[in-house]
């Protein structure tokens, strides 16, 4: 029988990694490494060599994949906030109930906002406030990754039966509410207060929502 492997190449099936899932793996420890400093070393503190000793890579295969400091963070925050986005939408395309739907949205919208990214996207924030043309420019990646998942809780919030009308409304006050609080937890960080607060602003929803549809009842 002839051997499997000729010059090089490996038969389907047999385990071997291509080159390419080698680097997309060693790409994505390096940038999983990446959020991980920044959250706790934010960007004053931020090293490459430690990125790359938490990632267990070594320093040139680092520079390889992104030669310079800039490079890295902005790849990092553009997987981050992607990462983010992706996993609203899914949740945003799962059909629910109105209520269900709302108290997907809050989940979703605490998991961003009262995460380590929330966090280091406000230190960008207040960089490019300082150097409007820095090389990080968080504003442009926080939108590409934040406003399409938004239109995706716009979708979900009106085909659950939010009011087409008032629908973005509801949207923009949950994730106002929620990121408020995230803010709030920089000097008082009170998570009991927090969700009694966010069950309170879903019977509001809740109570509106009938509101609204009775008084377009009525009006007819």
């Amino acid at each position: 029988m002839a051997d499997s492997r000729v010059k090089g190449i490996t038969r389907a099936g047999s385990g071997r990694r291509t080159q390419a899932e080698r680097t997309e793996e060693t790409r994505g420890k390096l940038l999983e490494a990446s959020v991980q400093v920044l959250a706790k070393k934010g960007y004053v503190g931020f090293r490459t060599i430690d990125v790359a000793e938490r990632a267990q890579v070594s320093r040139g295969a680092l520079t390889h994949h992104f030669p310079s400091k800039d490079e890295l963070i902005i790849a990092t925050l553009e997987y981050a906030f992607t990462g983010s986005a992706e996993r609203g939408a899914v949740r945003a395309h799962r059909p629910q109930s109105i209520d269900a739907t709302i108290a997907a949205l809050i989940k979703d919208s605490q998991e961003f906002f009262f995460s380590d990214l929330f966090l280091i996207g406000l230190e960008f924030a207040a960089l490019n406030l300082r150097d409007p043309d820095g090389p990080i420019q968080i504003h442009a990646i926080s939108r590409s990754g934040r406003l399409p998942v938004e239109t995706a809780w716009l979708e979900a919030l009106i085909e659950s039966g939010v009011p087409k009308a008032i629908a973005e409304d509801v949207l923009w006050l949950t994730n106002s509410i929620i990121r408020g609080l995230a803010v709030r937890r920089l000097w008082l960080d009170d998570r009991p207060r927090f969700n009694r607060t966010l069950r309170m602003w879903q019977s509001i929803i809740k109570a509106y929502i009938e509101q609204y549809n009775a008084d377009a009842a009525e009006s007819k």
